[in-house]
């Protein structure tokens, strides 16, 4: 079969050439995926390091980061949705991409609870949190839970994208354990309550990284199956 034939008599590409250069797309939309990943587990460390260490100049980094984290999500959406338009990809393509965007979002609005975190940490000023104890179990579990859910994605894995749901009951009984201790304590301690309660608003951001994970999961589901399923449902 000849070759269609491009602009000024010269040969079109080919099947194979329009496919190779799709997939170097997914490839590069994979690789923005996991620079974002990476991008927003610093900024959930780095928060968490301003409230334990009172490093006000810390947490004001990663307030300002937070714009850098939005722009290249959208970035992604941008070069997604310029896929779809010029591609015209397949439909096991077309869930690929559109996981993708979700993805995105996801990731993005995991780095909003980084941010938050930090706010409270602007918020403490000069004023130390109790122990930390919960906190950093609930940040290092979210924190891994985010990690395996993109790595779910990037290597296509349902049987992992299961195993991080899971993880979220963990996440929420840990939550359930710190509010207990501080209502506990507040009773107790009425002094203590307006600290206390922006350790509970901390503990409420890092219980929302695990919902955001267990969505990333759930769109793992739907790349591969092609069928969306509710999984581990929140009671927060």
């Amino acid at each position: 079969m000849a070759r269609k034939e491009g602009p000024a008599g010269r040969p079109g590409p080919t099947p194979a050439m329009t496919r190779t250069l799709f997939e170097k797309h997914l490839t590069e939309l994979r690789h923005e995926i996991l620079d974002l990943g990476s991008r927003t587990e610093q900024a959930i460390r780095r928060a968490m390091e301003s409230l334990q260490r009172r490093d006000l100049a810390l947490a004001r980094q990663v307030v300002e980061g937070d714009y850098e984290i939005n722009r290249r999500r959208f970035a992604i959406e941008d070069h997604a949705v310029n896929l779809i338009a010029t591609q015209q990809p397949l439909a096991s393509d077309l869930r690929t991409i559109i996981a993708v965007i979700h993805i995105a979002t996801e990731i993005e609005r995991i780095a909003d609870h980084a941010e938050g975190i930090a706010r409270i940490s602007l918020m403490l000023g000069e004023q130390s949190l109790p122990p930390l104890g919960r906190l950093n179990e609930m940040a290092n579990l979210g924190i891994d839970m985010m990690h395996r859910s993109i790595t779910a994605f990037i290597e296509r894995d349902v049987d992992l994208a299961h195993a991080v749901c899971a993880q979220d009951d963990e996440l929420d009984a840990l939550y359930d354990a710190n509010y207990a201790e501080v209502i506990g304590r507040m009773l107790m301690e009425p002094g203590m309550a307006k600290i206390l309660t922006y350790q509970l608003w901390t503990a409420h951001n890092l219980e929302r990284i695990g919902d955001r994970a267990t969505n990333i999961c759930e769109r793992v589901v739907y790349l591969v199956t092609g069928r969306m399923e509710e999984e581990n449902v929140s009671r927060y």
